[in-house]
Order: C-alpha cells, then sequence, then structure tokens
C-alpha cells in the first residue's frame, strides 16, 4: 500500500510537471509529501499548506474542438467559435471542450481544424461589424429600446409579459432573417423580461406625471372631470381628467386613476383627491370648475365631492355632464310609444338570446338576401342602444315576420300590424337622431358652449318636426315616410296624436335638463360679428373697451378662423388680458365625463381577468396621455445593464 502510494503521488506530480497548460510557477507545490522514511507502512500524507490557483493555458490545439481564446492573454478564457458563448479559465480542458462540442453542436464533431479556422475568421468579422454599428454603447441603446418597447407595450395596454414571450423571440427571428444571425445577439441583450417592463412603464409614468404637474403649475387655472367605476376584481375605482392651459392651447390629461379601498361616498373621493393636490403641491383656488356625472357621491348638496370641495373654494363652479343629461331628457315616451319599444325589444330578446333561434335567424336572413343578419341586443345603460336596435329590427321586419309565422310567440301578430309599424318606424327615426346628437356631443377638446349650441339647435329642430307632423308631412322622418309610401296607408290621428304628444313632451325634457344661460356670450364666439353695446351689463368697462380693440384688428380675424374658440382667446392673454382672460374661464370647464368614459373602456381592456391583480395606474396615464416621454432622459438615469 506505502509503495502504491508513494508511485501515484510521484507519478501525478510528474504529470503536472510535464503538462504544457500548466505554468511552472503556478503548479500546487508539493501535493502529497512523504513522511520521514522511518514512519510505517500506515503513515498518511498531508496536504501542503501553501497553494496557489491553478491557471491554465490555451492551446492551439483546442481549435479542433471549435473553441479559441479570449479575454486576458495571462489568464484567457474559451469562447466557441460556433455558438460564440465564452467560458471560465478552469474549461481549458480537452474534455470539457469536447464535452461541449458533442453535447452543443454535435452536427460538427467530425469536422477537420480548417472548418473550425474558418468559423473563427467569421467570429472575428462580426464583432468588428457589431463594435461597428453599435459601438460603445450598447448596453445603453439596448436600455434604450427596452424603454421604448415598454412605451410601446403599455400605451397598447397589453400584459407585460408580452415582451419576453413574443416581441423579442420576433425581433431575434426578423434579426436574423433579414440581416443574419451574427447580428441578432445584440437584440438578445435587450433587457424585455416582465419585472424589467413593468419598471419601465412606472418610470415612463413618472416622467409623464411630472411633466402634468408642472404644466398645470404654470397653466394658472385648471377644470377638472370624475368619475368612478367598478373592475373586473371588484375594486372601485376613480378617475380623474384635468384640463389646463400650455402653450396657448387647451391640453387634456389624466390627474390620477386610483382605487376606492373602502366606501365610495363623496367624503372618500374628496380625501383621495386633496391627499393628491397637496402631495403635488397644487393650488385648489387654481381649479375653476368640477364636471360630474350626477351621482349623490358626487353633487350630493350636504356631503357630496363637489359640497367638500366648495367648503374649500366657495366660488368655484360644478357641472353635470351634458351627455348624461341628454341620455336622461330623452328617456320619458308617452304609454303608447312605450309600449311598442317593450314589445319590440321583447321580440328582439325571443330570437337574439336563444342561440338556436339565432343560428336559424342568420340562416334565414342569407336565405333571403339581407343586408344584416342578426339583431341587436338593447342594452338600457348604452346611450346609442335604443335607435340601433330599433333600426335594425324595422330594416329586418320582413325576416323577422318569416321566422315567427312558425313560432308560438305571443308577439308574432305585431309584426304584420301597420299601426305597430309606423310607431316602431317614428322611434327608430327619432331615437337614431337623438343617437347622432348624442356622438357629436362626444370628442375631446369641446367646450360648454358649442355644445349648448348643437343642443338649442336640435330643439329648434323637434320643434320643426312637431309643425311638420301637425300639417301632415312626415318627410321630416325618413323611414316612416317611406313605409307610409310603400304601404300606401296615412298616419292615423291616434298615432299622430301619440307623435306630437312625444315631440312636446321631448322639449319640455330638454328645457328642463338644459335651461338657457343667463350669460350672453355671443362676443366669445364671435367678437367680430356682435354690437358691443349688447354687454354693458356683463362685462367691464376695460373688458368692453378691450372688445372694441379686438373686433377692430383685421389680423385677428384670420387667426380666429384658424384656431379654436379656446386657442384664440388663449393667445390674447398677454394683449387683452381682462378680456381673454374671462373669456378661457368660460372656455376651459370640462362639458362632458367624456374622457373619463374613454379611460374607463381601455382600463377594462388593460385590467382582464387574466390580470386581476395588475395596478394599471402607470399604463392608464401612457394611454391616455399625449405627451411623449423624454426616454434620453430616463435612460441617462440608469445604468445600463443587459441582463434584466
Amino acid at each position: 500500500m506505502d509503495k502504491w502510494l508513494k508511485t501515484g503521488c510521484f507519478k501525478r506530480k510528474q504529470e503536472v510537471e510535464e503538462d504544457p497548460t500548466i505554468s511552472q510557477d503556478e503548479t500546487v507545490e508539493g501535493i502529497w509529501s512523504n513522511a520521514s522514511s522511518d514512519e510505517p507502512s500506515t503513515s498518511s500524507f498531508v496536504p501542503v499548506a501553501n497553494k496557489k490557483i491553478k491557471i491554465r493555458k490555451y492551446c492551439p490545439e483546442y481549435l479542433s474542438y471549435g473553441f479559441a481564446s479570449t479575454g486576458d492573454p495571462s489568464a484567457p478564457n474559451s469562447q466557441c467559435v460556433i455558438c460564440f458563448k465564452t467560458f471560465s479559465n478552469s474549461s481549458l480542458a480537452p474534455a470539457k471542450l469536447l464535452r461541449h462540442l458533442q453535447t452543443n453542436h454535435s452536427e460538427y464533431k467530425d469536422k477537420p481544424v480548417d472548418f473550425f479556422q474558418r468559423k473563427l475568421v467569421e467570429m472575428n468579422k462580426s464583432k468588428k461589424n457589431l463594435s461597428s454599428l453599435v459601438g460603445s454603447s450598447i448596453n445603453e441603446k439596448a436600455c434604450k429600446a427596452s424603454f421604448q418597447v415598454s412605451y410601446r407595450i403599455a400605451k397598447a395596454g397589453k400584459a407585460h409579459i408580452i415582451a419576453e414571450t413574443l416581441i423579442k423571440p420576433c425581433l431575434i427571428d426578423v434579426v436574423e432573417t433579414m440581416i443574419g444571425e451574427k447580428f441578432s445577439n445584440s437584440v438578445k441583450m435587450l433587457p424585455l423580461s416582465n419585472d424589467t417592463v413593468h419598471r419601465r412603464i412606472y418610470e415612463i409614468s413618472n416622467e409623464i406625471e411630472n411633466t402634468v404637474i408642472q404644466r398645470i403649475k404654470g397653466s394658472g387655472w385648471y377644470a377638472l372631470q370624475l368619475d368612478e367605476t367598478t373592475d373586473v376584481a371588484g375594486c372601485a375605482v376613480l378617475l380623474v381628467i384635468v384640463r389646463y392651459i400650455h402653450n396657448n392651447s387647451a391640453e387634456e390629461e389624466m390627474l390620477l386613476c386610483k382605487p376606492l379601498k373602502t366606501h365610495t361616498t363623496g367624503e372618500e373621493i374628496f380625501k383621495m383627491i386633496d391627499s393628491y393636490i397637496t402631495e403635488k403641491e397644487l393650488n385648489w383656488n387654481q381649479c375653476i370648475n368640477i364636471c360630474t356625472d350626477g351621482a349623490k357621491a358626487m353633487t350630493g348638496k350636504y356631503s357630496g365631492f363637489v359640497a367638500r370641495v366648495k367648503n374649500v373654494v366657495p366660488e368655484i363652479e360644478s357641472s353635470h355632464c351634458i351627455i348624461h343629461r341628454q341620455a336622461l331628457a330623452v328617456k320619458k315616451i308617452p304609454p303608447v310609444l312605450k309600449n311598442v319599444l317593450d314589445e319590440a325589444v321583447k321580440i328582439v330578446n325571443f330570437i337574439k338570446s336563444r342561440p338556436l333561434n339565432s343560428r336559424i335567424f342568420a340562416v334565414l336572413c342569407e336565405e333571403m338576401g339581407s343586408q344584416f343578419t342578426t339583431l341587436l341586443l338593447h342594452t338600457e345603460v348604452r346611450w346609442l342602444s335604443r335607435g340601433k336596435v330599433l333600426v335594425r329590427l324595422f330594416t329586418l321586419r320582413n325576416e323577422v315576420m318569416v321566422f315567427l309565422n312558425d313560432s308560438s310567440f305571443e308577439l308574432s301578430s305585431r309584426i304584420t300590424d301597420i299601426k305597430w309599424l309606423q310607431c316602431l318606424a317614428y322611434l327608430a327615426d327619432v331615437f337614431s337622431s337623438l343617437n347622432e346628437l348624442n356622438l357629436s356631443l362626444q370628442g375631446t377638446s369641446v367646450t360648454v358652449i358649442s355644445l349648448y349650441d348643437k343642443i338649442q339647435a336640435k330643439l329648434n329642430k323637434i320643434q320643426f318636426w312637431e309643425s311638420c307632423i301637425n300639417r301632415g308631412i312626415s318627410e321630416c322622418f325618413p323611414t316612416l315616410h317611406d313605409f307610409v309610401c310603400e304601404s300606401k296607408t296615412a298616419l292615423s290621428a291616434e298615432i299622430t296624436s301619440e307623435i306630437i304628444n312625444h315631440l312636446q313632451n321631448l322639449q319640455v325634457s330638454i328645457r328642463e335638463y338644459f335651461p338657457r344661460r343667463e350669460e350672453d356670450l355671443d362676443w366669445v364666439r364671435n367678437p367680430f360679428s356682435v354690437p358691443v353695446e349688447k354687454f354693458h351689463q356683463t362685462l367691464t368697462v376695460k373688458q368692453i373697451e378691450q372688445l372694441i380693440d379686438v373686433a377692430a384688428d383685421g389680423n385677428l380675424k384670420t387667426t380666429f378662423n384658424s384656431a379654436t374658440l379656446l386657442q384664440f382667446w388663449a393667445q390674447l392673454r398677454s394683449e387683452y388680458p381682462e378680456l381673454a382672460n374671462f373669456a378661457v374661464k368660460k372656455l376651459l370647464p370640462f362639458a362632458t365625463t367624456y374622457r373619463c368614459e374613454v379611460g374607463f373602456s381601455k382600463y377594462a381592456l388593460t385590467k382582464t381577468d387574466l390580470r386581476s391583480k395588475l395596478n394599471p395606474e402607470a399604463d392608464m396615464r401612457i394611454q391616455l396621455s399625449n405627451i411623449e416621454p423624454d426616454i434620453d432622459k430616463l435612460v441617462s438615469n440608469k445604468q445600463a445593464h443587459p441582463s434584466h
């Protein structure tokens, strides 16, 4: 045993001394030393305490395994010339190199050295091209690209993980196919993990938020619109949109989108918004108007949100969304017409809500060559539901009649009743016209003045329709007129009376929800075509003098025709401050909560049942903002690192 140990030790030491890959001064000195010759055969060997780290050298023969040298020549690393992977110095052993070749590149294990020499040349060329392409700032560019991709993901409302699972693999495939495999390594350095994208979106959102806050502070005044809803996770969400003046133009941006943890009362809403305004060092006194949907929590006389704000800023004004008011104003219908509407909805539900009936009806419509193959379900909370449902039902009335002939549905006879169809045609026409009004009230950068003009125009039309029906003229209702001509029947006195009654009630209801404004703001609409004497009681002397100057300025007429009202008056704030500031305060308030409704639609698409734990505030700010983030600034504050 002693002889074997001694021989093995000396043999190992000899192999180390003869190994060309190991420096003689870096070997482990005295790996094992013998005990004194006087020791018995059972004596043990002890390792020498002073050990040095073994550093391997690169041999040119290693190229036959597909590996080249890289890094510090005194302690080189190995790099595969096929996959470009780099390994530590300890991997410079023939067995390890051969194992990598056989495991990862088995198709090249029998290739000659010339093949690997050619691969080495290609690798060196790709390194040179990549260096000239991206320079020494590849990490910084990868970081910037990561911000850009994250911004696009948030703007589209997509899941954050899509960058790692779809976008990055697609980029790699495109680069490899269009440019070459050697350039795809730079794409692989893009940090696009789920957590990285989440952080990038959060940082971009903060950048946009800071910009909005600074612009609000420099605007002088701002107006708010707010609404709350419940998301897919049952969480109550408050959304606040702010409008302010920036570069003589009205900007609308999201101020906050936060969950209400407990109650949705006016007190809780006020606490949340007030704490945010205090945190961002905004001034309640600069808020000139608040627009809400008219809910009790918003407009309650004593404990509503608006009432609590007025305790802080008594002179602040509030308004009820014009779109909501218009939807409420058109709800009142005489009993006879209301009965026709309810029966029409029941007929639609009988066909549409039953899958078998719906499929059979679709086949029937295809065989009859109809324009449509399906009916539309009525939804009370949707503004345009009535008009669309009734128009579609009247368009497919012949198909519905054929379908109901073979059924025992109790309302089957209605579809052949001329008087019932006349009422249906009238309702389809009048609600289609009201839908057009509703759509015209929607949009961004609209003002109270312009929307009141549209309401007044519709009111005048309703008065005209009433006079036409009184005179027996039905052309103002095209669907009803075509049906009367087609069926060769005149409107009965009963139907005529019901139509007139409905039109009269509609006028009363609209005037109730849209009373005439006491202030005469014709000079705001057009300061060049109204007599100045008309406003002596509503404007101060200084304002009237400035209005005379504005009306006499020919150059301003060109500007007035090429800009919106708010832009026009905002541009005059420095030259005519008293008059222009007064006009801006009348034009700046929100007229509707349209932006909140749009925001909730995007919110529902962002926070789905598959992402019910997501806090989408940062994503929402990016989606609802028109501000382009300063990505270069964000990148300059980051330490670029490609590993995450």
